[in-house]
Order: structure tokens, then sequence, then C-alpha cells
């Protein structure tokens, strides 16, 4: 999937974004995107202080980033998990929210669950990320209770349809 224009209509800055599986070289990129997110500053700042996408993770699941043809800088990952289907991971740059890079994953993520057979996906969502998730049609099923020391806080649960 290759765009110049966001879904919203918005130029990305820096040309040209395609979608592509990530490899094992991703993992340190992708881990740095997680740790630097401004998302997790203040209370949500421990759920991702040690967090590490590996390459082993990575290779065991439908792991997908949004780069920059021009630079190969990447702006942004999804991580789908099959069984059950459910999105794991969904990362934005800083600097690239806004111009419609979340889109451009949602938007692959749907066409790999539709070819996949997959009717819908299920997201438990960082709270400040619930109104983009609603957003690109997902409906709300629920909350996912706090689990100390782990997760401090209710997070939404979410259904993403795909068909």
């Amino acid at each position: 999937m290759r765009s110049s224009v966001t879904p919203t209509g918005r130029r990305t800055s820096g040309g040209p974004v395609r979608i592509r599986r990530a490899t094992a070289r991703d993992a340190k990129r992708l881990t740095r995107l997680v740790r630097s997110s401004r998302a997790y500053e203040g209370p949500y700042a421990p759920m991702v202080a040690g967090y590490r996408v590996g390459p082993d993770y990575i290779e065991a699941h439908a792991v997908f980033a949004a780069e920059q043809e021009t630079t190969g800088r990447v702006l942004g990952f999804y991580a789908l998990v099959l069984d059950p289907p459910e999105l794991d991971l969904l990362f934005v740059a800083d600097d690239a929210q806004g111009t419609g890079t979340g889109r451009l994953l949602i938007g692959h993520l749907r066409q790999e669950a539709v070819a996949r057979g997959v009717p819908g996906v299920r997201v438990v969502s960082h709270p400040p990320a619930e109104g983009f998730y609603l957003s690109v049609g997902a409906q709300r099923t629920g909350t996912v209770r706090a689990t100390p020391p782990a997760v401090m806080w209710d997070r939404p649960e979410l259904v993403l349809p795909v068909a």
C-alpha cells in the first residue's frame, strides 16, 4: 500500500508512504517508537519503560510498518495477533500524528484481516487513544480492568469490524 496523500487528504511530510512487512532488523526502531511516545508520559510511563519489540515478536506476528519511501523513516507500525484476532500494538511517531498515518495503518490492518478471513479485530486501547479507534469505526464493547502492577488503569475494549 502506497500513498502520498493520506486517507484524510493531508499530505505526509517527506513524500510517499508505503506499508511493508516489518523485519527483525526493525526491532530497535519499533522499540524506540514505543518508548518515546508522548502518549505514554506521566502516569502511563511505566507501561512502556522497559518495553521491547523483539525480532522474535516481529517474526511471530503480522507486524507492518509505515515507512517514508524517500527516507526509509518508519512513521508508525501495528502488530496483529491472529489467534484470537487482536490489535496488539499500534504506534505512530509523535511528529507524524495528525498526518493520516494511523488511518493508513488501520486501512492496511483491515485488508490483512479480510485476507485472513477475520471478521473483526479486538482492540484494548490506551485510554487517550480511544477516540482515534472510534473515529475509524471501532465499537466499544466493554472495559478491561486494571491489573496492577503491570497495568494501573482500566482500558477501553473495542472491536474493529473489518469487512
